[in-house]
């Protein structure tokens, strides 16, 4: 009778924890860049699971570790942030690899880094016409950051706040991304408005 009660409870912890835990899952992957030499890069990985995945970031197989490599990590350690700077070439150029794993399981995905001389930069790269400029507001106000990017085709403009992505869809709609399309060659703009501004 022991025993079949033990059994019983083993096998009711077993399908408990099935049924709690989850192998990780991406809703978050880093896609290929090309930088200049001297810039930045930033790759953004995110993963779910139960419980919650671990991420690292490689290089050729190998954990990165250079004083010009920093990983942050966001939404208590779900999502990661790979930041390269100065970038340099060619050490730079390379494959990544972000892993996320925990005890049920492990999953990973690559991406590419290029990084371009100034004098292979083609037509049509990307540039910053205009960077957001250093505001003081008071605290409730709404604060708007300006930003002016050329290219062809068009720039897509991502904000960063600290280094890690702004999200613009978890915040009660208090921050919100403007853009504004090219006209006749002028500069894409895209604005950040943050409403009832906090420190």
């Amino acid at each position: 009778m022991v025993h079949v009660a033990r059994l019983l409870l083993l096998l009711l912890t077993f399908f408990l924890r099935t049924d709690a835990e989850t192998p990780p899952r991406f809703t978050r992957t880093p896609v290929d860049q090309t930088g200049v030499s001297g810039g930045v890069a930033s790759f953004i990985c995110q993963a779910t699971g139960d419980p919650r995945p671990k991420i690292v970031w490689n290089k050729k197989g190998k954990k990165v570790s250079n004083q010009r490599f920093e990983v942050i990590e966001f939404d208590d350690g779900s999502g990661s942030v790979l930041r390269i700077q100065p970038l340099r070439t060619p050490r730079d150029e390379a494959i990544y690899e972000c892993v996320a794993s925990n005890n049920v399981g492990e999953i990973s995905v690559s991406t590419r880094l290029t990084v371009l001389r100034e004098d292979q930069i083609p037509r049509g790269f990307p540039t910053i016409d205009m960077g957001p400029q250093l505001k003081v507001v008071e605290r409730t106000r709404t604060a708007t950051m300006l930003c002016a990017a050329s290219g062809n085709p068009d720039p897509e403009i991502t904000w960063f706040k600290d280094f890690l992505p702004v999200d613009t869809s978890n915040n009660n709609g208090r921050i919100k991304q403007l853009r504004s399309e090219s006209i006749g060659g002028t500069p894409i703009r895209g604005a950040l408005q943050i409403e009832q501004s906090e420190e």
